[in-house]
């Protein structure tokens, strides 16, 4: 240590001064986000200077700010920008927390989703169909309206009536794969395909009996309807097979969310 010995300070100090625990500043010396100013070879036991104290406070702000780990050494490093990403990911938690609010609000003013269920028959229906991957159920609101983005974007969408259904699976895992289904005009089966750059094909919707509900409101409270939908079937112990499928009767350009009307199916039988 030499003539320095009085500008440094054992790691308990300076985690006194810092504000950091001394568990906290081994952790951030492995991470290279603030290194001792000397390590002692023998005894292993780290030492810092009184000026470091600025980093370690910075460190524990930032922390504080939800900031990751790996954007504090940005940060810190001087990059610009970076936290532009934090805030972002921040402001989306908050969204997704008002939904959440909002949909709890719902529940205490109303109750438990009962919503009636009824059993109707469907026929097999032709529609062009495109598919999104979401990285699980906080991102399946956006992978549905980017798939319905991509429909509305093909020829079909142009000349045919725009009526739309969306496609889920029952069980959400970490990745999720959703679909949205224009339906077209022409029958159940048969017909040229659409040609265009979205990635959409032709598929049959199969028919048979379906368990319905009716939904009105925010698409994001959709999943209250699900719970009646899927709570009736259990009881009747009918096995749910194949997604769930919403129908989109309103057009949200023009329709106040809670007036947005969406018909909850769960296939019960399918055609023969």
């Amino acid at each position: 240590m030499g003539g320095v010995e009085e500008e440094l300070l054992p790691i308990g100090q300076f985690a006194r001064l810092g504000r950091l625990s001394v568990k906290q500043l081994r952790h951030y010396d492995e991470l290279g986000l603030l290194r001792p100013a000397y390590v002692d070879a023998e005894t292993g036991y780290r030492y810092y200077r009184a000026s470091q104290a600025r980093t370690a406070l910075s460190i524990g702000l930032l922390r504080s700010l939800d900031v990751p780990l790996a954007v504090v050494g940005e940060v810190l490093a001087g990059s610009a920008g970076v936290l532009e990403g934090v805030r972002a990911e921040l402001e989306a938690e908050l969204a997704r927390r008002r939904r959440t609010l909002a949909t709890l609000e719902r529940v205490m003013a109303q109750g438990l989703p009962a919503a009636p269920v009824r059993v109707v028959a469907e026929p097999a229906r032709r529609a062009l169909l495109v598919r999104e991957r979401a990285a699980g159920a906080e991102d399946v609101g956006r992978a549905t309206s980017a798939a319905i983005a991509r429909l509305l974007r093909t020829q079909a969408a142009r000349v045919t009536p725009v009526r739309l259904i969306g496609l889920f699976p029952v069980d959400v895992g970490e990745v999720v794969e959703v679909s949205a289904a224009l339906l077209l005009a022409g029958g159940a089966a048969g017909g040229a395909g659409w040609e265009d750059g979205e990635g959409a094909q032709v598929r049959v919707l199969p028919g048979g009996l379906f368990a319905r509900a009716t939904h009105v409101g925010p698409y994001d409270q959709i999943s209250l309807t699900a719970h009646a939908v899927l709570a009736w079937c259990a009881e009747r112990r009918h096995v749910v097979r194949g997604p769930l499928r919403e129908v989109y009767v309103s057009d949200p350009a023009v329709t106040p969310p809670e007036e947005l009307v969406t018909h909850l199916m769960v296939c019960l039988e399918e055609e023969p």
